[in-house]
């Protein structure tokens, strides 16, 4: 008889995470049975039960017991936005965050990145949204922190100094491009809604080594730009680089009034913002 793998009831709860954030499993989707699990995995029940309960602490699962198979959340963005969600990878967890804060009358975001490549992704929810029908807020300002064309980043960087200025030159026209194509999206929103919308970019003279987002003053999201070494073509050239994949960052999520920790670090997020954006930033042109 084969030799059952030895599975963490983490493990595989990590792994049914995943296909639930993938789309894979729905919402208000049946899980496949704790003995189909179970065979899948190669663990025992207990380990599938204790997995089941870990996301059901997680809100990502209900009805999770002995009996029936346990049933996908139905609503997700409770899961993912509510005071007690885990922290997640900003692409998961930033969506329906942006779209929550959307549903009020006056939205503000404030956000400080290296691209703004995950805000815009963000953006697409509710902007879709709001061509819907669903959300119609009347005015929307947003701020945003990026990183000077004329430093010298941190990062991006080619592993070899003795490369040219290919891979800051590839950083400049995607922040450009993200910055243009973010605010093309938003105001258009005036033209097809009558929503009063403004963007103001201001750059940094730092590359800042995390993303924090704060959204309508009553939310702080804050991650880490984790660097590792990859490999990517520029200009027919593979060049190894040392850069952070923002979109795959762990987002933590701060509330106001959900208790003293939470209020205070947003209380700080927002003079530390307010701080850069009103000394030492400058003025910010999305061109090459």
């Amino acid at each position: 008889m084969a030799q059952r793998s030895q599975k963490s009831p983490r493990e595989v709860a990590d792994e049914l995470r995943s296909r639930i954030r993938s789309g894979e499993l729905r919402p208000g989707q049946r899980m496949p049975t704790q003995a189909r699990l179970a065979y899948e995995f190669g663990v025992e029940r207990g380990a599938v039960r204790q997995a089941l309960r870990i996301l059901q602490s997680e809100r990502l699962l209900t009805n999770v017991s002995k009996g029936s198979p346990a049933t996908v959340a139905p609503d997700l963005g409770s899961a993912l936005t509510g005071p007690g969600a885990p922290p997640l990878p900003t692409m998961v967890a930033l969506a329906p965050r942006v779209a929550a804060a959307f549903a009020a009358p006056h939205v503000e975001i404030d956000a400080l990145c290296l691209t703004s490549v995950s805000f815009n992704l963000a953006l697409a929810e509710p902007l879709r949204q709001i061509h819907a029908g669903r959300l119609k807020p009347a005015k929307v300002d947003v701020r945003i922190l990026l990183p000077s064309r004329d430093i010298d980043l941190a990062f991006p960087i080619p592993v070899d100094p003795s490369t040219d200025g290919r891979v800051q030159r590839r950083w400049l026209s995607q922040r450009n491009a993200q910055g243009q194509v973010l605010q093309h999206n938003l105001h258009a929103l005036r033209a097809t809604h009558g929503i009063d919308v403004k963007v103001t970019f201001r750059a940094l003279p730092f590359t800042p080594p995390v993303k924090l987002y704060l959204l309508n003053n009553t939310e702080a999201l804050f991650a880490y730009y984790t660097l590792t070494k990859r490999e990517e073509e520029i200009d027919h050239e593979h060049l190894v680089m040392y850069d952070a994949e923002g979109t795959q960052s762990m987002l933590f999520a701060f509330e106001q009034g959900a208790g003293l920790r939470d209020t205070t670090f947003v209380e700080q997020s927002h003079l530390w913002f307010n701080a850069l954006w009103e000394t030492i930033s400058s003025e910010l042109t999305l061109s090459s």
